[in-house]
């Protein structure tokens, strides 16, 4: 049985939230975010908590239902804090520059990359080595720095690449003769 599900989801102020059956639409200062509910789980809100519950007590409507709250969590967290993560760029030459909707990134190629930002996601160069991906659905903000990441890899040897900002890559020796 899950655990996760138990625990209620706290609604901070400003924040709307709206159930019908098959949906939870939830309005925030940084957005608007829908979620479609599965057939086995049901969402309740009591005073300013969202409650998320199986219908049955099968094993898959429990593990549903610990998902989905954990996804619904992540929405109010979303409209109202946001999300961000923030990648680097490790290279002799490597740059990038956010302009508006898209990123123009420089790495090693014979041509730059020019990376078109989705709907709802940002990003910000504090410098030429740094972007920070912001926005308020956790999902499409970590797939879109994954997409970015895919570029350039970072590679074990002299560890050039685009990596996350924790990420630690395991560097390897060289060929010895």
């Amino acid at each position: 049985m899950s655990r996760v599900a138990n625990s209620p989801v706290e609604i901070p102020s400003g924040v709307e939230t709206k159930i019908s059956d098959a949906e939870v639409s939830v309005k925030g200062s940084k957005g608007n975010l829908q979620l479609a509910l599965h057939s086995q789980v049901t969402v309740a809100q009591d005073d300013g908590v969202l409650k998320v519950s199986a219908k049955d007590n099968s094993r898959q409507a429990d593990a549903l239902a610990g998902t989905f709250r954990s996804l619904i969590n992540n929405m109010v967290v979303g409209v109202s804090e946001g999300f961000e993560k923030k990648l680097e760029l490790q290279g002799v030459g490597y740059r990038a520059k956010a302009q508006g909707k898209s990123l123009n990134l420089t790495v090693g190629y014979s041509h730059p990359i020019d990376y078109k930002l989705p709907e709802g996601v940002t990003a910000d160069t504090p410098s030429q080595t740094e972007i920070v991906i912001s926005g308020a659905d956790k999902q499409l903000v970590g797939q879109v720095a994954a997409e970015i990441r895919d570029f350039r890899p970072p590679e074990p040897y002299k560890g050039k690449g685009i990596r996350y900002v924790d990420e630690r890559v395991f560097r390897k020796e060289a060929k010895k003769k």
